[in-house]
């Protein structure tokens, strides 16, 4: 049986730092007071407790997981509250030891008290929450696993592979890379252009169109944002924004006043070799260092990855093609999404699972995808694309420092982009009846590596980088 993922749910906007420790137990708060509406006892709920357990407990305080479920339970929604105004939430709620539930109904809380950071796992996945309201007469308590990329489920397949969803819709369904190269080759098609066939049969062209700008135009205002910020940033290691500086030393002299008027003043900038590499940095920099400061980023497919996807458009749209539009925009994100969902269907996106091979390794492969078919790869390219870039990313570990989403997950972006634009290059030199290794071998094999994966190296910051580095260091 397929399971439907669109576009929109690899490429979600969100808050900073960590799509499975930030967006989804946020997401998991609203849903839990929509669960509260539906059993009628919303308005007469006193007091709610929270339970994280494993990785949200272990690199919970390091991944903002505790605001993130103040903010979810307050009623406001990631993609579009200001994010100037979360930090001014946070500290009513923790002065005032209250919180506005729903936005409607005040009710005490202590965070220190009502959330509990267990340190042991609950069944089916690393990331399980518990909520608990409270109410004259009773209680009602409700589950939730943050799975990775935002997504959210009351209780995760034990294999990933085993989908309990309901039957999909698309005309295009795919479980793996073969199905969608069959459908390429029947249909005469490209990969972006099968799954704008699957998204026309859930939405209208002009949401499609509106939608996909918007999550380029947050990418670029993301980059612009991050570009143009300095100073340290916040957790406790004093980690210095370095796309400022190096932003600074790319860009020239030229004046610009917007995210699209600075898009062409890179285009006249110097274009060595050093310069692309800088380029490409910097992008990806500026992006995580924004997450990292709970900014506004795009999940895609993660928080921590983040910075990937929009450094290689951004490399494809000032330094290869100038005269890339829109169209090549929503082309490129297209693939990408779909290559992402491959390897959420068939592995998993999420840190906790599978270590860092899952964030950064798949953002790669999906960049390299869609880099592939925009510089004029075929399908067969765009998925020999996406599997060169994460084959040479299989076992990487997760081990953030101080369980912070800074060290070394900043730095791994601009690896995955380089990686992402060398694997296209070399995709793009390859007959593929010269391909050995298929990309669903390498999905299969990234699953198995992440079963076999230690724990200590799955988002936990009990081994690795995380333990041989302590914040005394830093």
């Amino acid at each position: 049986m397929n399971e439907c993922i669109s576009v929109f749910d690899m490429l979600k906007i969100g808050v900073g730092p960590s799509s499975s420790h930030t967006l989804g137990p946020w997401r998991g708060a609203e849903r839990f007071l929509e669960e509260l509406r539906e059993e009628g006892i919303f308005e007469k709920t006193n007091r709610v407790k929270v339970d994280l357990y494993g990785s949200l407990s272990l690199t919970g305080k390091g991944h903002a997981t505790d605001l993130a479920v103040m903010l979810g339970l307050s009623g406001a929604d990631p993609e579009y509250v200001p994010v100037e105004s979360i930090q001014t939430t946070i500290d009513d709620i923790n002065f005032q030891k209250q919180l506005i539930l729903g936005g409607l109904n005040v009710i005490p809380f202590n965070p220190e008290n009502d959330i509990v950071f267990n340190r042991d796992f609950l069944p089916f996945h690393a990331n399980g929450f518990v909520f608990t309201a409270y109410y004259d007469g009773g209680e009602y308590e409700s589950t939730f696993y943050s799975i990775g990329g935002g997504f959210v489920v009351k209780e995760e397949r034990i294999n990933a592979k085993e989908n309990a969803v309901i039957k999909c819709a698309f005309p295009f369904p795919t479980d793996n890379a073969a199905d969608l190269l069959k459908y390429t080759q029947t249909e005469n098609k490209t990969i972006s252009e099968i799954v704008y066939e699957n998204e026309k049969s859930i939405r209208s062209e002009e949401e499609i169109h509106s939608e996909l700008m918007r999550v380029w135009n947050t990418m670029l205002e993301c980059m612009y944002t991050g570009c143009h910020t300095e100073g340290i940033l916040p957790g406790g290691l004093n980690v210095r924004r370095r796309a400022f500086d190096m932003h600074k030393n790319l860009i020239g002299e030229l004046p610009y006043n917007s995210p699209q008027e600075w898009l062409e003043v890179i285009r006249k900038t110097e274009v060595k070799f050093r310069q692309i590499l800088k380029w490409v940095s910097c992008f990806a920099l500026a992006v995580n260092e924004v997450n990292a400061s709970l900014g506004r980023v795009v999940t895609a497919p993660t928080n921590g990855s983040a910075g990937v996807i929009p450094a290689v458009l951004m490399y494809y749209m000032v330094i290869e093609n100038h005269d890339a539009n829109e169209e090549h925009i929503k082309q490129f994100l297209t693939v990408a999404g779909e290559v992402g969902s491959i390897f959420k269907k068939g592995a998993t996106i999420s840190a906790a699972m599978g270590g860092c091979q899952a964030e950064i390794g798949v953002s790669s492969a999906m960049a390299a995808a869609a880099l592939c078919e925009v510089m004029g790869g075929s399908p067969e390219q765009c998925l020999i694309a996406a599997e060169i870039a994460m084959e040479h990313h299989l076992g990487m570990t997760c081990d953030p420092i101080g369980g912070l989403v800074q060290i070394p997950c900043i730095e791994r972006n601009t690896m995955g982009a380089i990686k992402a634009i060398n694997a296209a290059e070399l995709a793009l030199e390859t007959d593929p009846k010269n391909a050995k290794v298929p990309l669903d071998k390498v999905v299969n094999t990234m699953w198995q590596t992440a079963q076999d994966m230690n724990n200590k190296y799955k988002e936990t910051s009990e081994g690795g980088l995380a333990v041989t580095v302590n914040n005394a260091d830093c």
